[in-house]
């Protein structure tokens, strides 16, 4: 049972970070402008963050851990708009190729965080003391079988990505902020033609997609590492997988994001499992394995892919 207990928490860890990430870029995509700098937005907001935890960290500054974390999310997600409305500008307002603008991105972003981490410390890495992992939550914690799964050993920030999850599900369907989105994503000309500003909308989809990557930058990098070195491991490009898999709907991008997750558990943990740990199977082939899973779900899914139609093609305001 404890190996259970194992493989669920740590499948947590590596899903809660690609649920926010690719409902970040479901947003932008569902707006018509194609987020491939997730990537990159990971990283500058991780760097933000674990900057911000390192220096309140360093001045012993006294607040409470969970305090701390959700700070350093705020901080995050700041820096992740910021970037994102770099794409944005790029995309819509000089309708440049949105995949060559993501890309820019991702290459900018490991340099100037190794390059700013130097100028700060002398070293690339980013240390900080991992103070946010709650032992127990009280009441839930004590609930046979599903506490020890989901509320022991755990972070605040898995419950923030459900929290996310649950807003994200509502934004988009249950409001006309969500609907006139969609309504872009889909068919801008008919949108304006009913008084939607299709730049601003895009804009909002953007932002809100450069707010969740940063965020999901720094979710990645707390629970399973002790020091930032200006990588997230190529989550960005597979949140895009998650997306893709999931259709660009909240509820198929969280079992995509909890079944890429299990792979990178797999991958990551399987020394902790007995059962993949007996078979002698090389370390090198547990690595491949997320990546391996990604080509074939993409491979068999793709086909049926149910993108916005207007994902990726500028908007003139002039033409219909």
């Amino acid at each position: 049972m404890n190996t259970w207990y194992f493989l669920i928490q740590q499948t947590m860890f590596f899903s809660i970070p690609l649920l926010i990430v690719a409902l970040g870029g479901m947003f932008s995509e569902r707006s018509g402008i194609v987020n491939i700098a997730l990537e990159g937005i990971m990283i500058l907001g991780a760097f933000s963050g674990i900057l911000f935890i390192n220096v309140m960290q360093t001045m012993h500054v006294g607040i409470h851990p969970q305090i701390l974390i959700l700070l350093a999310c705020l901080i995050a997600a700041a820096v992740g708009v910021i970037v994102s409305m770099a794409h944005a500008y790029a995309a819509i307002n000089m309708k440049a190729d949105q995949v060559i603008s993501g890309t820019a991105i991702n290459m900018f972003a490991p340099a100037f965080a190794i390059f700013v981490a130097r100028i700060i410390r002398g070293v690339q890495q980013i240390p900080f003391s991992n103070t946010f992992r709650i032992k127990s939550v009280p009441v839930l914690g004590d609930i046979p079988v599903i506490g020890p799964m989901f509320f022991r050993n755990t972070y605040i920030t898995t419950f923030l990505g459900f929290v996310i999850l649950i807003l994200s599900s509502l934004v988009l369907y249950k409001t006309s902020f969500g609907l006139r989105m969609r309504a872009c994503g889909e068919h801008p000309q008919a949108a304006d033609s009913v008084g939607i500003n299709v730049y601003k909308m895009r804009y909002a989809g953007v932002a809100i997609s450069g707010a969740l990557a940063g965020i999901g930058g720094l979710v990645f990098v707390v629970p399973t590492s002790t020091n930032f070195n200006a990588s997230v491991a190529g989550y960005g490009f597979l949140a895009l997988a998650v997306l893709i898999f999931g259709q660009w709907r909240p509820n198929r991008i969280l079992f995509a994001a909890f079944f890429f997750g299990l792979m990178k558990t797999i991958a990551s943990a399987y020394s902790g499992i007995p059962f993949l740990a007996n078979l002698g199977i090389p370390n090198d082939i547990y690595k491949m394995i997320p990546y391996i899973a990604t080509l074939i779900v993409l491979a068999f899914t793709s086909k049926n892919s149910m993108a916005p139609r207007a994902e990726g093609i500028p908007y003139d305001k002039g033409s219909r």
